[in-house]
């Protein structure tokens, strides 16, 4: 049948299973928008207050669900306010489709009115970017695109469409979509004999989750694994939920602001097995001397992550529940009881903890925690808020925590949120952000209203730049240099003049009421909570520093020096 390119985009995305897209309409892609009405009845358009809010959406329903996210908006500045979600995305390994539209063909490269190239600007943060100046190759383009977005490691492409094309019309004929196989070709028995051989020689394994192990649904082993071989387990910030925070055998995060079990864990343990994680620097610290004491398995299926920031004795390169469940069959159980007694004493010694005399955002957490018993999704922006949520709220289940873990997203979010709610409207979906985070995205207030769907926006707010200012602190001699938010900014007043329902807390006997009522509104609600301004995130390691060097407050206190 003869469709436009426009109708060809939409009926691409209806093959796909799209059932949701995120944009902001504008001149070059308004014969999209054209036809996206007359598929109103198939397809849900959110409407964002920014296009940047729209990649966030995208990501967070990608991140929610395990689908591919897509996101849309127009020529020049349209385009190039997708490209921190993009990036985001990027950095997370996260599968969305950013579909935009450029000048007509003619216009190219003439400095037109909103022409921008952004194909070229995306290239390095994308697994792939096109743009189309052919109808002929319209719908095979959109098709690849949602491929490469979800096979292997998952990622974001971009396809902008110069805006003649969409007008132009061509024979469209229907497809199923390409089916995307685990990639298990170089998943090599010697491997994983090899793997067995270090498992059953080790004394003191150490299991180290992220990202990956999300991304591949690989839950059920890991925990069986952990079980079998009786290894304490922890986690990066993107692997949370993959194994359940609430398990005895989880020792919470590792690394900067990792636990001082897990930090001193990994230090003395002679096998670690690294399933699905990349060693950022804010998990190693030093890598030279990380995990020193051990050898390190690495499961991962992206070639380039292995011996690319630390040097592994042995891998497994594939995917990982693949990887694992071929490691299962083989695998003997093992029992290390002197080890997990020495990891459950070292729990006992140095439990998480904070200030219980006042308002703080750990305790706000572990209420939130206490009353969705664990089972809400949360989305997050980037700072102490962050971090304490990572820390003080247990992660049951994977896809529950949504964050920007390696691009580290000030203002990600709440359009992250919108996108994890469309998504999942069967979950309770709480996004908390610090006020200097909430600054940046807060428009999207308005989006959340507009939606409709139940939402809760938690603001930890210090007044401060907190996390900027802990390390003013700590290593600035508290020159506190463009940190401090003193003005006149009214959240509750903000939040109720896009049309959310909005409630002050400012004492420790008002986080309770003030959260069971969010927790029952029919519609987007905002918590200002404000705490002080010079509680910081414990425990932490400094940025380049062994990873056993952790201190907490406690620390400080009893004179240990930075």
């Amino acid at each position: 049948m003869q469709l436009t390119g426009a109708e060809i985009i939409v009926e691409c995305l209806k093959e796909q299973g799209v059932d949701t897209v995120f944009g902001y309409p504008g001149g070059a892609i308004l014969n999209v928008y054209d036809a996206l009405y007359e598929y109103r009845d198939e397809i849900t358009h959110v409407l964002t207050s920014h296009e940047q809010g729209a990649s966030h959406a995208a990501d967070g329903y990608a991140r929610a669900t395990g689908k591919v996210g897509v996101c849309m908006a127009t020529s020049g500045p349209g385009a190039t306010n997708l490209v921190t979600g993009i990036a985001t995305a990027y950095m997370d390994s996260v599968p969305i489709v950013a579909i935009t539209a450029n000048v007509g063909k003619s216009l190219l490269g003439k400095d037109s009115f909103q022409e921008v190239d952004i194909a070229g600007i995306v290239m390095p943060v994308t697994k792939h970017s096109y743009i189309v100046k052919d109808i002929t190759k319209l719908a095979d383009t959109i098709r690849k695109a949602f491929y490469i977005a979800k096979s292997g490691r998952p990622g974001p492409v971009l396809v902008d469409v110069t805006k003649d094309v969409t007008g132009a019309t061509y024979e469209y004929s229907p497809r199923r979509p390409a089916t995307v196989n685990r990639e298990t070709s170089e998943i090599r028995k010697e491997d994983v004999d090899m793997a067995v051989e270090m498992i059953k020689a080790a004394k003191k394994p150490f299991i180290f989750v992220g990202g990956g192990s999300v991304i591949s649904g690989a839950s059920k082993e890991i925990t069986e694994l952990a079980h079998r071989i009786q290894a304490p387990v922890c986690d990066s910030l993107m692997g949370k939920g993959a194994f359940s925070g609430e398990d005895p055998l989880y020792t919470g995060m590792l690394g900067m602001h990792g636990t001082k079990t897990s930090n001193l864990g990994v230090s003395q343990c002679d096998l670690l097995i690294v399933l699905g994680a990349r060693f950022s620097d804010r998990v190693t610290g030093n890598a030279q001397t990380f995990a020193k004491q051990a050898k390190i398995l690495q499961l991962d299926i992206d070639a380039a992550e292995i011996n690319k920031n630390v040097v592994v004795d042995a891998y497994i390169e594939g995917d990982l529940k693949e990887s694992l469940r071929r490691l299962l069959e083989v695998i003997p159980e093992k029992q290390h009881p002197e080890w997990i007694e020495h990891i459950q004493e070292m729990k006992a010694r140095y439990p998480l903890n904070y200030d219980h005399t006042q308002l703080t955002g750990p305790y706000i957490i572990e209420k939130l925690y206490e009353l969705t018993g664990g089972d809400a999704i949360i989305t997050t922006d980037v700072g102490q808020h962050q971090m304490w949520a990572a820390q003080y709220y247990k992660y049951k289940e994977p896809r529950t925590f949504l964050t920007s873990g390696g691009l580290g997203t000030m203002g990600y979010g709440l359009g992250a949120a919108i996108g994890a709610k469309m998504g999942r409207p069967d979950k309770t979906v709480v996004n908390i952000a610090g006020d200097g985070c909430f600054r940046m995205n807060m428009n999207e207030i308005a989006t959340a209203v507009r939606c409709g769907n139940p939402l809760v926006q938690i603001v930890l707010n210090n007044h401060v730049l907190g996390m900027v200012r802990q390390w003013q602190t700590l290593f600035y001699d508290h020159r506190y240099s463009h940190t401090v938010l003193n003005d006149a900014v009214d959240f509750v007043k903000i939040s109720e003049g896009m049309g959310a329902k909005a409630i002050r807390v400012t004492k420790m006997e008002e986080v309770e009421p003030a959260l069971k009522e969010a927790l029952a509104s029919p519609g987007p609600i905002v918590l200002d909570c404000w705490i002080d301004q010079d509680l910081c995130v414990f425990p932490m390691v400094p940025a380049g520093d062994n990873i056993d060097d952790v201190f907490d407050e406690e620390d400080l206190k009893n004179g240990k020096s930075l």
